[in-house]
């Protein structure tokens, strides 16, 4: 077992916050938030997101910092040392096991990004109607050799940057697929916002109209605000882990929150100019990204080059994704079972390789197996988003207001007491009361609990 005082942390104060942005920030920035905030009224559910990342996401996010710097462990192995002997361990369990199930849908979503960027440089997506870049997808998706080939050679990107380690790997892909993230998707703004009509999506996103909220609408914000950090699937324990005796928790937690709610909403201010200024429907949904936009960039001058841009950057979100997701299941496998981190991060490949395989081909000809209605993509879509993932941040919050002593709590996050924390009754109550509460309501509307109760009634 790695000693926690040998451990590797990563090289700069730069590093830190990179690569824990790169941690949150994925494709539920790029695509899921804006296809939410489409789907639930636009303004009015973008004011509850915020409101729910400050008041509800960051004292979690600095809850799972705390795990991760004070135990100086991997997920699984945090709770272990903090609780030895009992079942709180089996919150870190499930964080690890989440976090590598995501994968095994996610590298298949991510390899797609892949043949999108292909067909952009190669200008196959210019000339197509609506109706053909419907078509492609389908037929892309359920294909059988090229969405596993795409599966399989993120799967391998992905690897190589994690087995380099935490500071060769991991920090230093994160310094420059950032800054280069950021500014890709700031030119697209720029583009999109120069549309004709596009004063129409920015009121969309901007303007709230407070007749569009209801319980489902703050369900889903709560919900948007949790999935967008990362919450629950392990992720921040493991990277936390890594932070240096003087990182300072508070500051790094807001700064990481800041940014990443900063993606989301320029994901918006890209997508909804564009989508408003040529006449549809904000509400596409899934097809969003690979269907609608590519017939938005079409449409416009040099659309190829606005193509390829887009799914540069979409790509590049996926893979920070990939990266920290793998480097949960990789620590834990390199610490509980004293691999070597290559040979860790070789098992956890070859394991996500399989279950992307199966996944990849659940979209075609394995798509009339299902278990609940769900094909096996779907089934681990559904698993890990509505069930582990609220759950696993439910239990934090509990673990931490019953077993750890506020001292301890006040020591580790004041950096002993170098750093002032003029909210931390506050925080503490929030985490204690508000936090579990909270999403303990996410989990029952995730399964679809209180709509069946209201109904009910």
């Amino acid at each position: 077992m790695v000693n926690k005082n040998d451990r590797v942390t990563f090289g700069s104060k730069l590093g830190v916050i990179l690569a824990t942005v790169g941690c949150a920030v994925g494709l539920g920035n790029i695509w899921r938030f804006p296809y939410m905030t489409g789907a639930n009224g636009g303004a009015a559910f973008l004011l509850l997101y915020v409101i729910c990342i400050l008041l509800l996401g960051l004292p979690v996010m600095i809850t799972e910092f705390f795990i991760g710097r004070h135990s100086r462990r991997n997920a699984a192995g945090a709770f272990k040392a903090m609780a030895p002997g009992t079942k709180w361990s089996i919150i870190g369990y499930n964080g690890v096991l989440a976090a590598f199930l995501i994968l095994g849908f996610y590298s298949v979503v991510a390899g797609w990004t892949l043949e999108y960027i292909t067909e952009a440089f190669s200008s196959s997506l210019s000339g197509k109607s609506a109706v053909e870049f419907a078509n492609d997808f389908t037929a892309f998706s359920s294909s059988i050799v090229r969405p596993v080939v795409w599966t399989v050679i993120f799967v391998v990107l992905t690897h190589f940057i994690v087995v380099s380690g935490v500071d060769k790997g991991i920090e230093r892909a994160s310094k420059w697929m950032m800054p280069v993230l950021f500014l890709m998707l700031v030119v697209l703004c720029i583009r999109s916002v120069t549309l004709p009509g596009a004063e129409k999506g920015l009121a969309f996103l901007f303007k709230p109209d407070f007749s569009k909220i209801d319980s489902s609408v703050v369900l889903s914000a709560m919900g948007q605000a949790f999935f967008s950090l990362s919450i629950g699937m392990g992720c921040l324990i493991t990277y936390s882990s890594y932070f240096g005796e003087k990182t300072n928790l508070q500051a790094t937690a807001l700064q990481v929150t800041i940014l990443d709610s900063l993606v989301a909403i320029l994901a918006g201010v890209m997508i909804f100019p564009a989508v408003f200024s040529f006449g549809i429907e904000p509400t596409a949904g899934p097809e969003l990204v690979f269907i609608t936009l590519p017939n938005v960039f079409n449409q416009l001058p040099l659309g190829n080059v606005w193509s390829i841009i887009f799914f540069l950057l979409l790509g590049l979100a996926a893979l920070t994704s990939t990266i920290s997701l793998h480097e949960v299941a990789t620590a834990y496998v390199h610490e509980e079972y004293n691999m070597t981190r290559k040979r860790a991060g070789a098992f956890v490949s070859l394991e996500i390789l399989i279950l992307g395989v199966i996944s990849s081909l659940s979209m075609g000809i394995l798509k009339e197996y299902t278990v609940f209605g769900l094909t096996f993509f779907e089934l681990l879509d559904y698993v890990t988003t509505k069930i582990m993932l609220p759950f696993s941040g439910m239990l934090i919050c509990i673990f931490v207001s019953k077993r750890v002593d506020k001292s301890i709590l006040k020591e580790e996050l004041t950096n002993k007491g170098t750093v002032p924390f003029y909210f931390f009754n506050t925080y503490a109550f929030f985490t204690k009361y508000i936090a579990p509460v909270a999403i303990g309501l996410i989990f029952l509307h995730e399964l679809g609990l209180i709509t069946l109760i209201k109904n009910m009634f």
